[in-house]
């Protein structure tokens, strides 16, 4: 297979009269970047024949090639200029091994996990906390979730400044909260200062309980990221489930932008089922590539083990998941992948819409551009860059995967910046409107929504991973 795939790279950039050779030819410093680019996105991407400036004879000589190249200095500009128009996802980063870190859950944050909503009528913004992540900076000062902001350093926040100041280079600030009158946010003249740590690594896990309502047994879990790194954890999770009778299940995604496609796959089989006969998803390239994949590599099915441990799965045959428009691509394919085995009730909002999958690429044309962290030393010294473009979509068992503008829910039902509540305890309004669901009970908590927490983005969109869904399987590439 791989023999083969090196033929096809080849042939897919051909020029007039050239041969494999020409794939060697070293081209001149100044544009290693963009060549790189060019040819990764030439033979993966999954719109290519939909670019005229990745066409396969796009170029009739070297030099017309290299023309093209240089024409384009900066590597951020390139990339762009050679996405289709309707990608919404594709990104790249000037250095692999933080977007390999990011895949793993290492980031630099202060650990406050946020969104960001725009006033009426105004270009001013304010800030709401989502949760904390344990173990970081934001964790040890007087800061939660609910609590709200509408300045950084003593500037207000605006749709001109925010990224600036809450994304900057700035490793530490100084937040200037507010509080909620109604649905007025006035600042209360308190402060609380962050500082941006490295090496922050956030366990996707958040929360995992067993809840028992009134003798029945219901597991709950807020997973905030598919990391393949805690996919061992997450199936002790299950364990705990099994051991403590759970009969129904709280898949809280609300917060859940992706990650692994494996990681997806090993959720869903926790929840469903090991038959490992039954699809999970089939993956869907370009023209180029399609033909040349195997069923093996095609297909993935649901799993009887995760790294090589038995896997431990609640056998349901109905879910209750908990998506925003914060969860995008895993946390839909989840969703997705499960719908034809079982009845997924969908409480919340229209998830991001997000159906594609990407892979990490780098410079290494001997392994097809996909990057091996067995092959750091066969990247080209010359170019850190990496890129993460869009290669395929998804499709569920029943051919499906035509979500675009997002997956509707269910039952509709919006945050309340008044009242958000504290995750995982079964007053918190979303978890209590699914336990309402499960046990067809009345709940005291009140549903009616006084300041809908309508963000137009979060901070996890301000990481290199953001919201990506990536391929992270053995590919036959190496």
């Amino acid at each position: 297979m791989k023999k083969y795939l090196s033929l096809l790279f080849f042939v897919s950039i051909l020029f007039v009269a050239c041969n494999k050779d020409d794939d060697e030819i070293e081209v001149p410093v100044d544009i290693v970047v963009q060549n790189f680019m060019w040819k990764a996105m030439n033979l993966w991407y999954f719109w290519q024949a939909e670019v005229l400036d990745l066409a396969d004879d796009r170029f009739s000589t070297q030099d017309e090639y290299e023309s093209y190249l240089a024409a384009t200095a900066d590597p951020e500009d390139f990339y762009e200029q050679i996405q289709f128009s309707e990608d919404r996802f594709s990104f790249l980063n000037s250095d692999y091994k933080e977007l390999v870190n990011n895949l793993s859950g290492i980031s630099k944050s202060n650990g406050m996990e946020f969104g960001l909503v725009r006033f009426a009528d105004s270009e001013d913004i304010f800030g709401y906390v989502r949760y904390i992540i344990p173990g970081s900076d934001a964790a040890t000062k007087d800061i939660q979730r609910g609590d709200l902001f509408t300045g950084v350093d003593g500037q207000t926040l605006n749709l001109d400044n925010y990224v600036e100041l809450l994304f900057g280079d700035n490793d530490t600030y100084t937040l200037n909260m507010a509080t909620a009158n109604g649905n007025t946010i006035e600042p209360n003249g308190e402060e609380v200062t962050l500082t941006k740590m490295e090496g922050l690594v956030e366990n996707p896990i958040h929360v995992a309980t067993t809840l028992d309502i009134n003798g029945q047994k219901i597991g709950y879990l807020m997973y905030n990221g598919f990391t393949r790194d805690f996919d061992n954890e997450l199936n002790q999770v299950f364990g705990q489930f099994l051991a403590d009778g759970v009969t129904d299940l709280v898949l809280d995604l609300r917060y859940n932008p992706g990650g692994s496609v494996n990681s997806s796959r090993l959720l869903a089989s926790m929840i469903y089922g090991t038959n490992t006969n039954d699809l999970y998803i089939r993956q869907r390239w370009n023209d180029k590539i399609q033909s040349q994949l195997s069923s093996e590599q095609l297909e993935d099915y649901f799993a009887s083990q995760v790294n090589g441990n038995p896997l431990n799965t609640l056998n349901l045959n109905r879910v209750f998941v908990l998506a925003t428009g914060s969860s995008a691509s895993a946390s839909e394919l989840v969703m997705n992948g499960l719908d034809p085995y079982l009845d997924v009730i969908h409480i919340g909002e229209t998830t991001r819409g997000k159906n594609e999958f990407s892979i990490t690429m780098v410079d290494d044309p001997g392994n097809d551009y996909i990057y091996s962290s067995s092959r750091e030393n066969r990247i080209n010294p010359e170019n850190s860059w990496a890129i993460q473009p869009l290669v395929g979509r998804n499709e569920n068992a029943n051919g499906f995967s035509d979500y675009t503008d997002g997956l509707a829910p269910d039952i509709v039902f919006e945050e309340d910046l008044t009242n958000l509540g504290v995750l995982g305890d079964e007053n918190e309004p979303m978890l209590a409107r699914a336990l309402q669901e499960i046990t067809g009970a009345s709940s005291k908590q009140r549903f009616d929504v006084v300041l809908p927490a309508k963000a137009i983005t979060n901070s996890k969109m301000f990481t290199p991973l953001k919201d990506n869904m990536y391929i992270d399987k053995p590919m036959g590439f190496q």
